[in-house]
């Protein structure tokens, strides 16, 4: 993605030099924000963990590194960064939405970034009785064992101390 300058102009956009068509054949949309590669790449990181973050960006490829980027800049740099909501709560409707689109990979992910964003156990079951109830049984039931099975891991690596087993 090609970056132009903020109409702000006491802010900075820091272009990601992996994403520049140095042929000027860029057909990506060009967005004015005042968010940058590196504000999300710090957000994520401290969500999801740098031994995470750093994994996925290394095994990235030219084919796949342009959707990493993306959801890097405007994912964790520009939604995550809003005013508005806390990282508490965009965490816990993470665990809401991602329980509705049955996508058990990024439940887990997600449920070790509501733990370093401060839900406890009690408030990530009660997230997901409550989406239960709105996404039927089937998928409540899978990301219960979703959300157990990680939670006992980060027990078990010394992350946490389950309050509720």
């Amino acid at each position: 993605m090609s970056h132009n300058q903020p109409s702000n102009p006491t802010t900075t956009t820091t272009p990601n030099p992996s994403t520049q068509d140095t042929n000027n054949n860029n057909n990506n949309a060009n967005f004015q924000t005042p968010y940058d590669y590196e504000s999300g790449l710090n957000t994520r990181r401290a969500v999801l963990g740098p031994a995470h973050v750093n994994r996925s960006i290394q095994n990235s490829n030219a084919f796949t590194a342009p959707m990493q980027e993306m959801v890097t800049e405007w994912a964790w740099g520009h939604v995550w960064n809003r005013p508005g909501l806390d990282r508490k709560q965009r965490s816990l409707m993470n665990i809401g939405m991602l329980i509705a689109l049955d996508r058990q990979p990024e439940l887990a992910m997600h449920v070790r970034g509501a733990v370093r964003n401060g839900l406890s156990e009690l408030e990530i079951r009660e997230a997901v009785i409550h989406a239960t109830v709105y996404c039927g049984a089937p998928a409540g039931m899978e990301a219960m064992r979703t959300v157990d099975g990680i939670l006992g891991e980060m027990e078990r690596a010394g992350e946490i101390k389950r309050e509720l087993v």
